[in-house]
C-alpha cells in the first residue's frame, strides 16, 4: 500500500459513502485513478468491505477497560463462543504468550463494569484474568462520528 492508497483509506475510514468524485477532489486525483484504487485494494483484500457505524456504536461507553483471559486447556472455542454473547464485549482478539485471549469491554458505570468482570470469570475455561480499565485514547483508526 502506498501514500496515495493510505490517503484512501483514511478518507474512507472517517465516511465510506463518500463519491469517488469528492475522493478524487480530495485526493488530487482522476476518478478513474481512485475507482481503479479502491477496486485493486479490494482485489487485493486491503479492503475487506464497508459498514455502517451505528448510533449506539459511536457513543463512548464512559467506562472501558481490556481483560486478559486465560483459558485452560483446548477450551478457547468455547469461551470464545461464551464471550461473544456479552454485549458489553466490543471485541475478541486471540494470543500468545501468558494470556490467551486479549478483551475489549465497555459499560456505562464502574458498577456494571464490576458486574460484567464477575460474569466474565464465571465462563468455564477461564482459568485466570487480569483487567485494566482505559483512561484515554489518544489515538484510534477507528471511525468517529
Amino acid at each position: 500500500m502506498d501514500d496515495f492508497d493510505s490517503k484512501l483509506v483514511t478518507l474512507l475510514r472517517h465516511n465510506a459513502r463518500r463519491s469517488i468524485s469528492d475522493l478524487a477532489t480530495d485526493l488530487g486525483a482522476s476518478r478513474a485513478t481512485v475507482r481503479t484504487r479502491m477496486e485493486k485494494l479490494e482485489k487485493a483484500g486491503g479492503i475487506l468491505g464497508y459498514t455502517v457505524i451505528l448510533r449506539a456504536d459511536a457513543v463512548e461507553l464512559p467506562v472501558r477497560g481490556i481483560m486478559m483471559v486465560e483459558i485452560e486447556g483446548r477450551a478457547a472455542d468455547q469461551v470464545i463462543k461464551a464471550l461473544g454473547g456479552f454485549p458489553e464485549i466490543s471485541e475478541i482478539h486471540t494470543t500468545n504468550g501468558r494470556w490467551d485471549l486479549i478483551v475489549e469491554l465497555g459499560t456505562t458505570t464502574l458498577a456494571e463494569f464490576d458486574t460484567v468482570l464477575r460474569r466474565v470469570r464465571l465462563v468455564p475455561g477461564i482459568t485466570a484474568t487480569e483487567t485494566s480499565l482505559v483512561l484515554a485514547t489518544p489515538r484510534s483508526t477507528k471511525a468517529r462520528l
